[in-house]
């Protein structure tokens, strides 16, 4: 059943998407829609990865520097041929998982803070990526052909980009567990009250580093579609400030960054609300600068809305 925060967020996707077509009318043209269809599929996925870590009361500010690593060591695997590309997909998603399992120990087992660990993480893995790459650009070479491989990550089926069908069956099996599972409510139980969940049985440890798991999971996908799409990866600017986006789109669609709050429907219509905003920036020719002035203002305003949100419910 769709809340009120969800309802409140679509009636506000339509309004913008209303008057940004009214401005524009290539924001309804095949091609537009398509591309941000696209868009939407690449970052959702990193977004409802973010959400399980915030739900569980941290933060993930690595995603960007995990999706550069872990993109230019799959491109550079399936390039050179030191792996069939069905090998390196399996390849990535088991180091993205290692790395959130490492993340979650050191906040579970260690006791240290999300945002320290994570940060760490940014600069260690946009380190690596650049010394695995020799500060050069990967990419693949001229005229290399994958294609089950290209199908399978930047096809269209009827004209709807794999991206988008990726990410809308990753949100259902994602959807059921955060909402349908006994897993689903520790993790809510963790994000609200650590110490109360402990106490009522729940294995909190594990339940954080399964969040982490998760998280880095969903992000090592994200980082095989995006190297894809883009067919060449700069180690030093290859998912910039992918955090933001993430963030901004849990933030958007009601997950509280206190822990304990949020939903995957929400997500999603924070991630389409997000790309309809950079599609706006695009369409009416703003300067791509703006962009991250407009998504500091998104993460701005949905963290004050919670807040009163917050303060009404127990008003």
């Amino acid at each position: 059943m769709i809340g009120r925060k969800d309802l409140g967020l679509l009636i506000l996707i339509l309004v913008v998407g209303t008057v940004v077509a009214i401005i524009n009318p290539r924001f309804l043209s095949p091609i537009n829609l398509s591309n941000t269809a696209n868009l939407i599929g690449l970052f959702g996925i990193f977004a409802v990865a973010q959400a399980f870590v915030i739900i569980s009361g941290g933060i993930e500010l690595s995603v960007g520097s995990i999706i550069a690593l872990l993109g230019v060591i799959f491109v550079d695997l399936v390039s050179s041929g030191a792996l069939a590309p069905g090998m390196a997909v399996v390849l990535v998603l088991v180091l993205g998982c290692m790395i959130g399992m490492a993340h979650g120990l050191l906040v579970a087992k260690m006791g240290l803070q999300p945002f320290v660990v994570t940060l760490c993480g940014l600069l260690i893995y946009r380190g690596i990526a650049r010394y695995y790459t020799e500060d050069a650009t990967a990419g693949f070479p001229f005229g290399a052909s994958f294609p089950v491989l290209e199908w399978l990550t930047a096809g269209r089926f009827y004209g709807v980009p794999h991206s988008l069908i990726a990410f809308l069956a990753i949100t259902l099996v994602m959807g059921l567990v955060l909402h349908r599972s006994v897993f689903g409510r520790y993790l809510f139980a963790v994000g609200k009250n650590e110490e109360a969940a402990r106490y009522s049985g729940i294995n909190t440890g594990r339940v954080v580093i399964a969040a982490y798991v998760i998280c880095c999971g969903l992000t090592a996908v994200a980082a095989i579609f995006i190297a894809m799409y883009t067919r060449s990866i700069s180690p030093s600017s290859h998912g910039n400030f992918y955090e933001l986006y993430a963030i901004a789109a849990a933030v958007l669609g009601g997950c509280s960054l206190r822990g304990g709050e949020g939903s995957i429907l929400g997500v999603v219509l924070g991630t389409v609300l997000l790309q309809v905003l950079q599609n706006l920036v695009n369409l009416l020719g703003i300067p791509s600068s703006l962009n991250f002035a407009v998504m500091g203002s998104v993460i701005l305003l949905g963290v004050i809305a919670d807040r009163q949100f917050s303060k009404r419910k127990t008003g």
